[in-house]
């Protein structure tokens, strides 16, 4: 099966997270400073938001190119990767709107979790599929960064209940670490072309 379908669904699927996401920040309602300073919290958790859901589509934009065919187990796993980043807009909502209160950053930082934990197991399908000579294997090695992600993310959910500056520190932390797309997987691929 070709990869061109499963690029295309997911592409969409991003683009409509972005686009609801924009749409969750409504227009002030005076025309003065203080109008826009209400909209600081929601503002900050759609800047945090887009930079994740930017991160996966750059990132997964780089392993796709590793994919030669598709299977199931790669459909499901990358369907499974869409779900968790579909409750993005959610969760960035919610954390805006309540000036991200202990829950809504604890359930936030559950949400990242899982897409994370999504991500990896994509990853660990395709080289299941491919063999562990294949290039996604060679690229990512152990993926440390992926493990050390799906780490802070844990630790940042029970924080959240008691030092939720804390948690928002390691989600933009963990942000910052993926901001440039995984360069190991590039390496490979260019190498390889």
């Amino acid at each position: 099966m070709n990869k061109t379908r499963l690029e295309a669904f997911s592409d969409g699927v991003i683009a409509i997270i972005i686009t609801i996401m924009v749409l969750e920040l409504k227009i002030p309602h005076g025309s003065d400073w203080a109008s826009l300073r209400q909209l600081i919290p929601k503002f900050v958790s759609y800047v945090i938001s887009f930079v994740y859901v930017a991160i996966y589509w750059n990132n997964h934009h780089h392993l796709l190119h590793t994919v030669k065919h598709v299977t199931g187990s790669i459909l499901w796993s990358n369907t499974h990767l869409l779900f968790w980043l579909t409750l993005v807009p959610f969760v960035t909502a919610w954390a805006g709107e309540n000036h991200f209160d202990e829950l809504p950053v604890a359930i936030y930082s559950v949400v990242m979790l899982m897409a994370g934990v999504a991500y990896f197991i994509l990853a660990k399908t395709i080289i299941k599929v491919h063999g562990k000579d294949s290039l996604l294997s060679s690229a990512i090695g152990k993926d440390l960064k992926g493990i050390i992600s799906m780490i802070g993310y844990a630790i940042a959910v029970p924080l959240a209940f008691y030092y939720r500056e804390g948690s928002i520190l390691i989600i933009v932390a963990i942000a910052f670490l993926w901001l440039i797309p995984d360069r190991r997987i590039e390496k490979k691929v260019n190498e390889n072309d």
